[in-house]
């Protein structure tokens, strides 16, 4: 890690939350107990804080507000800068539906693809809730502060310290099950954040949950990917029974009216893929490889 960067980590406390309180007063996030090695990626403290952020996303006052414009910004969204009480921080809303740079862009994939992350016990998605603003319905998602891109640690060259490939690598092979089975055909480099102790938050998910059969044929990480096998190597056991349980009637629970039954169709035919995947692993290099 260069020393620029060192020093901003610092200076923002070493280890923040990224959807969560910050750790008490001379405590870090590591040494409260920090995140296993894999799955969850957040801490304990911050998934037991994620209820009253979703609270306070819905029902905070808007203070300040900003529209992000730009080439990079395709669905234009806000940042809201909210207060309740004595806390205040900021959330990302937006409100896209139908085709804006070629793809379909849906708010409401936001808050599925959250509430999925969820169930299934990943930890790698910020709480996000439906809010409105401006009169008008959209996805209100918690602002991660104190984190750097994945694009931005490959563009300046910043090492990761040996110590945190084996949990980085755990949290690779999370994001592309959770990638696969809400075929999210957008994940790139911007959308993967690092925090200061080096644990994986994903971001900006409304264009997820596609149906197309070019989704729902093969898998985006699989050993035929056309840049090369991109697999899910290791995997939680706990998330892989979570994915085999998922059936028409839970997955509605969780995600509620934010997908059709069109769209949670589609999840479970990917389902399907996942776990033939993860099968085909297990015979290639043995249980005790794949699932941990």
């Amino acid at each position: 890690m260069d020393k620029r960067l060192a020093t901003a980590f610092l200076a923002a406390g070493l280890l923040l939350a990224c959807a969560g309180p910050e750790p008490p007063a001379g405590r870090s996030a590591a040494a409260s107990g920090g995140p296993s090695p894999g799955a969850p990626q957040f801490t304990p403290g911050e998934l037991e804080s994620r209820e009253r952020w979703e609270d306070f996303l819905r029902t905070a006052e808007v203070v300040a507000s900003a529209q992000i414009v730009g080439a990079e910004a395709v669905t234009s969204p806000w940042v809201l800068t909210l207060k309740k009480g004595e806390t205040v921080h900021r959330g990302l809303w937006k409100n896209a539906r139908g085709r804006m740079g070629g793809y379909w862009e849906g708010w409401t994939y936001e808050i599925a693809a959250y509430r999925l992350d969820k169930h299934l016990g990943l930890g790698l998605v910020p709480p996000t809730v439906e809010r409105r603003f401006r009169d008008e319905r959209g996805s209100c998602q918690y602002w991660v502060d104190g984190c750097i891109s994945l694009k931005e640690r490959l563009e300046r060259n910043i090492k990761m310290p040996p110590a945190k490939a084996f949990s980085w690598n755990r949290a690779t092979y999370l994001q592309r099950l959770f990638d696969n089975l809400i075929a999210n055909e957008d994940r790139h480099a911007n959308q993967i954040l690092i925090t200061p102790d080096w644990r994986m938050v994903l971001i900006d998910h409304s264009r997820s949950f596609r149906t197309a059969a070019r989704f729902t044929g093969s898998l985006l990480y699989s050993a035929k990917n056309p840049e090369g096998p991109r697999l899910m190597s290791e995997l939680p056991r706990a998330v892989v029974d979570r994915v085999r349980a998922l059936d028409a009637a839970t997955v509605r629970a969780v995600v509620g009216e934010y997908l059709t039954d069109e769209e949670i169709g589609a999840v479970l035919v990917r389902r399907d893929l996942v776990l033939r995947e993860i099968a085909r692993l297990v015979k290639v290099n043995g249980e005790a490889k794949v699932l941990y």
